[in-house]
C-alpha cells in the first residue's frame, strides 16, 4: 500500500488576543493518500482556513505535527519549507487572489517563474494548464475581464503550473453560483483522475462534497470522518 502523502497528528493551534488565548483547532488528525480527494466541512470560524494554513505551510501549528511523504514537514528549515510551497504544494482560494493587472496567461506563469523557470518556458507552461482548464481563449483577459468562474480556472491552472502534488483548496467555490460550482468541481475531479492529484477541498457545501473519495467534519476543534 502507498505511504500517505499528507498526515496530521494531534494539530492544536491557538491564537492571543490580548489576554485571552482562543484554541482554534485542539487536536486535529486526519490522512491523505496520493491520487486522493478529501473534503474538510464545517460551517464558517471553525478552523477549515486555519487547517489547510497549516497543511501547506502557511502557518505554524501550536502543537501537533504533519508529516508530508513521511516526513515532518515543520522539522525543515525555512528555506526548505519555502521549497515544498513551490514544488510540492498548490493553493487555490476563494477570492482567487490573482493580480489585477496581469492577465491570466501572467497570473498562471508566477509558479514557474518562482521556481526560476526560464521566462519562454514558464509562459508555456501557463498557456498549457490554462488550456487543460479550458481557457485557451482568454490568456491575454485581465481577472476584471472574466467571470468569477473564469477567474476560478485562472487560479487552478496557476497552481497547476507549479506541478504540485497536492492541491489545498480553500472554499473555491463559495464565491460562485451552483452550476458554476459543479463545473469547478468536476474540473477538480477531471484533474485528480487524469494527473493522480491529490486534493483537501474545505467546504460548507455538503452536495458538492459528497463527490469527493472521503470528508472530515471539523467540529469543536476536531475532526471526524464524514458522513
Amino acid at each position: 500500500m502507498n505511504e500517505p502523502l499528507l498526515v496530521a497528528q494531534d494539530l492544536e493551534k491557538e491564537y492571543r488576543m490580548g489576554p485571552e488565548v482562543v484554541r482554534v483547532l485542539r487536536g486535529v488528525s486526519l490522512t491523505v493518500n496520493p491520487g486522493e480527494s478529501v473534503v474538510v466541512i464545517g460551517a464558517s470560524g471553525v478552523g477549515k482556513s486555519t487547517l489547510l494554513h497549516l497543511l501547506g505551510a502557511l502557518d505554524r501549528p501550536s502543537g501537533g505535527r504533519v508529516l508530508f511523504a513521511g516526513e515532518d514537514m515543520y522539522s525543515r528549515s525555512e528555506t526548505a519549507l519555502a521549497r515544498l510551497r513551490r514544488t510540492e504544494v498548490g493553493y487555490v482560494f476563494q477570492f482567487y487572489n490573482l493580480l489585477g493587472e496581469m492577465t491570466a496567461l501572467e497570473n498562471a506563469m508566477m509558479p514557474a517563474l518562482l521556481q526560476r523557470a526560464p521566462w519562454n518556458e514558464a509562459r508555456e507552461r501557463a498557456a498549457a494548464a490554462l488550456g487543460e482548464v479550458g481557457l485557451s481563449d482568454r490568456l491575454g483577459h485581465r481577472p476584471g475581464e472574466l467571470s468569477g468562474g473564469e477567474q476560478q480556472r485562472v487560479a487552478i491552472a496557476r497552481a497547476l503550473v507549479g506541478a504540485p502534488r497536492v492541491i489545498l483548496a480553500d472554499e473555491p467555490t463559495g464565491n460562485l453560483d451552483p452550476k458554476t460550482s459543479e463545473v469547478i468541481w468536476e474540473l477538480f475531479l477531471r484533474l485528480q483522475a487524469e494527473r493522480g492529484l491529490s486534493f483537501v477541498i474545505a467546504t460548507h457545501n455538503h452536495e458538492l462534497a459528497r463527490k469527493a473519495d472521503r470528508g472530515y467534519r471539523l467540529l469543536e476543534g476536531r475532526a471526524v470522518t464524514w458522513p
